[in-house]
């Protein structure tokens, strides 16, 4: 499917991927309507930082099924990325995460299939697997919810899996890995690291640095949706979007330190530290279904999506958006 000329609704529009991926269709060709957040400040989060022309900005809560329904009122296609995400926090608030996360699924399922919508992509997230059981990992690995949020995203991918294998529900679940580039939350381990370097931090406040992870760049990602989008095939499958190569937070913070001439150093807090039994000590995508359906692979090498990551935080505008020195769970 072609998505020039097409009416798509990316809800979550206003974060970090979602801000990226309403680019990119604008650049297909795509009629968006991105969907922020409702709060009475009338601010449409990252939205607030791109270039808007021809995109339709609506703001509401996907846990209102009456609000969903006319969301997607004459919409063709959506990518829903709008959830509650941050793992910490997930241990303090798991109702909202349900409430969000499996709720605010299910309305839009409910919604997309009374509106007749001609394709639904739905985002999952690599954390549903836990630690990985085996290298690289495929879309058939055990799911193992390690943390309040993975569970929310099981729950929510099973929601949305079941409304194709129930209703005939025209739906792919998109399942990233680590994500990153300009934008991103603090609460993520990237911003973490250069937002306190860029600060002029001699000592880089982290959690655990053992774990691996596998990044990909956040315009790579933005691809793998796109290209997930176009597939005619695939309906009620899993499509993973990632590199194939993991690194180490601790590899990973030297990396970074490198490129950002410092010679800073990391202090292991306390806080920061997930439960021993719900930290995911490992991940590494097996990216090779999407590859041979769609043709996709990630062009972006770490360092390069690095360097671009730091250019961005360099610049004093972006940088003091950034709470560095206060812990973001």
């Amino acid at each position: 499917m072609k998505l020039s000329a097409q009416t798509v609704l990316v809800t979550g529009a206003d974060g970090f991927i979602g801000s990226h991926l309403v680019e990119q269709l604008v650049q297909e060709g795509a009629r968006v309507v991105a969907l922020s957040h409702y709060n009475s400040f009338n601010h449409w989060g990252w939205l607030e930082d791109i270039q808007l022309a021809g995109v339709r900005v609506l703001t509401g809560d996907i846990r209102d099924a009456y609000f969903c329904r006319s969301l997607v009122d004459g919409v063709d296609v959506i990518f829903h990325l709008a959830a509650l995400i941050p793992i910490p926090y997930s241990y303090q608030a798991p109702e909202s995460y349900v409430d969000t996360n499996i709720r605010g699924t299910l309305n839009i399922c409910q919604a997309a299939r009374v509106a007749g919508v001609k394709k639904l992509i739905h985002t999952s997230t690599s954390e549903v697997y836990g630690t990985a059981r085996y290298v690289p990992m495929d879309e058939a690995h055990p799911l193992t919810p390690q943390s309040p949020y993975s569970a929310t995203k099981i729950g929510a991918d099973s929601i949305a899996l079941s409304f194709y294998r129930s209703f005939g529900l025209p739906l792919v679940v998109a399942r990233p890995f680590n994500c990153y580039g300009p934008r991103q939350s603090a609460r993520a381990v990237i911003p973490t690291i250069v937002s306190q370097i860029a600060s002029g931090a001699q000592h880089v406040h982290l959690g655990d640095t053992t774990p691996t992870r596998d990044f990909t760049y956040v315009e790579d990602t933005c691809r793998g949706f796109i290209s997930i989008a176009g597939f005619d095939g695939g309906l009620g499958e899993v499509f993973h979007i990632g590199s194939g190569r993991e690194v180490s937070i601790g590899d990973l913070f030297q990396t970074i330190a490198e490129i950002m001439n410092s010679d800073a150093t990391v202090v292991q807090e306390a806080e920061r530290l997930r439960p021993k039994t719900s930290e995911v000590m490992r991940l590494c995508c097996d990216n090779e279904k999407l590859l041979a359906a769609t043709g996709f692979r990630p062009c972006i090498p770490l360092r390069e999506g690095l360097a671009r990551t730091i250019a961005w935080f360099r610049n004093e505008a972006n940088l003091k958006k950034y709470k560095w020195h206060v812990y973001n769970i």
